[in-house]
């Protein structure tokens, strides 16, 4: 039996996943996330084999979320729901942990052979992506010039998210259990990091990234 826990913010969406999920009669969902963090959590109190993961979930982005499962919970592959086709964001998946990569307009079998594939041990794509490129650069990541955005803690990152979707010192200190100074204080060191110095370029940063969308 695989177990999987859904992550998915907007409901309507993860109603119809839900039903497709529980139609396989070797799956058993065990939990739903409505963001980032709960999908982390849920992960860490459940251990599911699979994590069904929407890339721009609020809270946490997708990316962040699978780099604290993998590294915490290797045993659970995580598969990347996305409405994004383009090559920098499969990549940074990929990179950051991600065991398969679907995108929203693919079919529901699509999304079954993904978990069927990733807890058989394969990778999984959308027959869309070129899984060739992408395969090479992920096995071959010494290759690629180092991202600055690397250099960031896992503090900054999720400060920097959040400072990007609007949100003030005060706000994201509250959002993150600290203080209002030690905000200012992450926000101040990677903003520096980053080479920014405004918030649009925050923005536009964050945009570029994927970090949130245009």
């Amino acid at each position: 039996m695989i177990t999987i826990v859904l992550a998915e913010d907007h409901h309507i969406v993860r109603q119809g996943l839900r039903l497709l999920l529980e139609a396989e009669k070797d799956f058993r969902l065990v939990g739903e996330a409505s963001d980032g963090l709960e999908a982390v959590q849920l992960v860490d109190k459940l251990r599911p084999r699979v994590l069904v993961l929407d890339l721009m979930i609020p809270r946490l982005h997708g990316l962040e979320a699978t780099r604290a499962v993998r590294r915490d919970h290797p045993e659970t592959k995580v598969i990347i729901l996305s409405m994004h086709a383009d090559e920098p964001y499969v990549m940074e998946a990929l990179r950051n942990g991600a065991s398969g990569y679907v995108l929203k307009d693919a079919t529901g079998a699509d999304l079954v052979q993904a978990i069927k594939d990733v807890c058989a041990g394969r990778r999984y794509l959308s027959p869309v992506l070129a899984e060739r490129a992408l395969t090479g650069y992920v096995d071959h990541p010494g290759e690629s010039k180092l991202d600055v955005y690397e250099t960031l803690t896992h503090r900054e990152r999720l400060v920097l998210q959040l400072a990007a979707e609007g949100s003030s010192n005060p706000q994201i200190a509250k959002q993150l259990f600290i203080s209002p100074r030690t905000a200012e204080t992450h926000r101040a060191n990677l903003m520096r990091k980053l080479g920014l110095r405004s918030q649009t370029d925050l923005v536009r940063f964050a945009i570029r990234k994927g970090i949130i969308t245009a």
